[in-house]
């Protein structure tokens, strides 16, 4: 039995697992300590992964080396690309999962990634000397040594859960909640706070009409998470159904308000804006005769849908009253109710990029302690918070991921920059650069630090180098290949696309509106030849839409791309430790306050502070002098 460990985890939840197992494969001898072995990786709340921005986030995890891609592709049971009405630069793909089957594939990975242990119990303390992080204690009154330890408890820190008048203590249903951690941490002046957030209904789809439901189904073509192109998705694929809320539903819960905790003053805590539960809803839109939901299914084999939007922690018997007044629904019959959870987060300002804590040396923070939600964020700090906890006791630089390189590094700079003030959830309205944080190209931006930091497989990288090399040969073709007139104008005319008067390239084609390049090949003998006997087959549709992306939106891209290597320029001055802001008297208190709290690294991440003006900034440059 081995007590002694270069990284320890706290938590098998999203960021634990990214944490652990990127730690381990750096080399890094790793215990993970979870309270139930067979609750890892859970999806506490729906069984899905991806979304708007969050599909971006575990497609830059995966092209780092990450696992939640690949395990959500070998797990979903649909997949669909979401804002596909808009431009690509915010398609964000999304998988139901199958719940077990998701939990299964990361446990029996974690099991055979070497360098890494898994321990069943609960961490009550940690071992702290001389303002570095040693060790960890635990319930069972085992103590492990360490030389870095990452903590992702998730939900579980003094988590305590509400239905109604009920409350139990408990970090998800049926599992207990952790003490010790947040007491301890506080007394060593971190700051910490409450937060609140909820999950719905569970229902038994035998008891659904599913005749008053329409269906949603998924999409089945060539896109998935992961870019490595052996992954694919092997369960059967389910739709999912569609219902709506009515003014009697709405009679029902506006009526029993006085019962729910987020109004009765039960719950104290700061709740998720963004994921509201259904009375908040019928509160906030009050005009709104019916809100819309969705029947999914939790598993391949199994009777379990989880009902999205129906968030709520209003009484048993309300929830019930309520689903039965929905036609669908008049004969429910539910596996468990809805309920809120509120639990103990740590204000992220007291963090660095690296995810390291200011306070304590060593010591990684990541997931919903740092006041986020979202299985995608979490995952996305556990990746770079295990990455730099390996680096860390090597005595490498950290590695960091700035604003215009990935939405992870929006995510934490966000973090500690700005704070929380609510559940932060990732939105692509976050990224100021998002032409450049496409989906289709994370493994352009991104599997090259992998490989260079030895996460990303030699076989990953050489399959992006690959990529990269078909990319720019179609558009390279695209630019010197000439179409004639009459050889395309009646296609054109077909799909009511003015004709051309003169032959012109092939590029100049594809820019006019409504036109593919997918169409284009299967139009043109000549480009469908050369696609044929110079694009790889397996790989094909992949690389066809990416160059696509890189002709149409060249334009935006460049132009985005100056405007972030201006910001690159106030990166490279570092400004850390090297002015004493409380003797500065010719910028504003409230400057002054913020500067003394974040202690920024950068005059880029001072500039980004809510409250520090343009003529604060310009201040601390001539004193730079710059």
């Amino acid at each position: 039995m081995r007590f002694d460990y270069d990284v320890i985890v706290i938590g098998a939840g999203h960021a634990g697992c990214e944490a652990a197992h990127a730690a381990a494969s750096l080399g890094s001898r790793t215990l993970l300590v979870t309270i139930d072995m067979n609750k890892i990786a859970q999806m506490s709340c729906n069984p899905a992964i991806g979304g708007i921005a969050k599909g971006q986030i575990v497609r830059e995890i995966d092209a780092m080396g990450g696992m939640t891609g690949i395990i959500t592709d070998r797990s979903a049971i649909q997949f669909r690309m979401l804002n596909r009405s808009k431009g690509a630069a915010v398609w964000s793909p999304r998988a139901q999962s199958d719940r077990m089957r998701f939990s299964a594939l990361w446990r029996s990975t974690l099991e055979n990634t070497d360098n890494l242990d898994l321990w069943q119990d609960s961490v009550t303390g940690l071992v702290i000397e001389d303002g570095c992080v040693k060790g960890v204690t635990t319930a069972l009154g085992v103590t492990f040594s360490a030389k870095a330890v990452v903590l992702t408890a998730g939900t579980f820190l003094n988590g305590l859960m509400h239905v109604g008048e009920v409350q139990t203590p408990g970090g998800r249903v049926s599992e207990p909640a952790s003490h010790g951690i947040t007491e301890q941490l506080r007394s060593l002046g971190f700051a910490t706070d409450r937060m609140k957030t909820g999950t719905p209904v569970r229902i038994d789809g035998r008891s659904v009409d599913w005749s008053l439901t329409s269906v949603q189904t998924g999409e089945d073509d060539f896109h998935k998470f992961s870019f490595l192109p052996a992954v694919r998705r092997e369960l059967k694929q389910l739709p999912c159904h569609i219902l709506y809320t009515n003014p009697q539903v709405h009679e029902i819960l506006r009526s029993s308000l006085d019962r729910s905790p987020l109004y009765n003053g039960q719950i104290k805590s700061i709740g998720p804006r963004y994921c509201p539960s259904i009375e908040t809803k019928i509160v906030t839109f009050a005009d709104k005769n019916e809100h819309q939901l969705f029947l999914e299914p939790e598993g391949e084999d199994t009777q379990e849908f989880y009902l999205n939007g129906f968030s709520s922690s209003l009484p048993l018997d309300v929830q019930v009253r309520a689903l039965e007044s929905i036609p669908a629904l008049r004969d429910v019959q539910i596996y468990r109710p809805g309920y809120a959870i509120e639990y103990d987060f740590f204000d992220p300002t007291q963090l660095r990029h690296s995810l390291e804590t200011k306070l304590v040396r060593s010591l990684f923070f990541a997931g919903q302690v740092n006041g986020t939600t979202g299985y995608e964020e979490a995952a996305g700090q556990g990746l770079i918070a295990g990455i730099n906890a390996h680096r860390v006791i090597c005595g490498e630089a950290p590695v960091t991921l700035s604003r215009d390189e990935a939405y992870i590094g929006v995510l934490i700079d966000d973090l500690v920059t700005k704070g929380v003030d609510e559940p932060y959830r990732m939105f692509t309205s976050r990224a100021e650069y998002r032409i450049l944080l496409r989906q289709d190209d994370a493994d352009m931006r991104l599997t090259p630090l992998g490989h260079a930091i030895g996460l990303a497989s030699a076989e990953r990288f050489a399959l992006m180098e690959s990529k990269r090399r078909q990319i720019d040969m179609l558009v390279d073709f695209a630019a010197a290949h000439s179409v004639r007139a009459d050889e395309i104008n009646p296609w054109l005319q077909s799909k009511g696309v003015s004709p051309l008067r003169q032959g012109t390239k092939l590029e100049q084609v594809l820019l006019r509106p409504g036109v593919t390049f997918p169409e284009l090949i299967s139009e043109l003998s000549a480009v469908d030849r050369f696609v044929r006997e110079n694009i790889e087959v397996e790989r094909r549709d992949e690389i066809i839409e990416a160059a696509e992306i890189k002709m149409k939106y060249r334009g935006y891209i460049e132009r985005e791309k100056m405007v972030a290597d201006k910001i690159h320029r106030l990166e490279d001055v570092r400004i850390l430790g090297k002015i004493d802001y409380s003797s500065v008297t010719s910028i504003s208190t409230e400057a002054r306050q913020k500067l003394i709290r974040i202690q920024p690294e950068t005059i880029a991440q001072a500039s980004r502070i809510p409250g520090i003006s343009p003529s604060d900034i310009s201040i601390l440059l001539l004193m730079m002098g710059r």
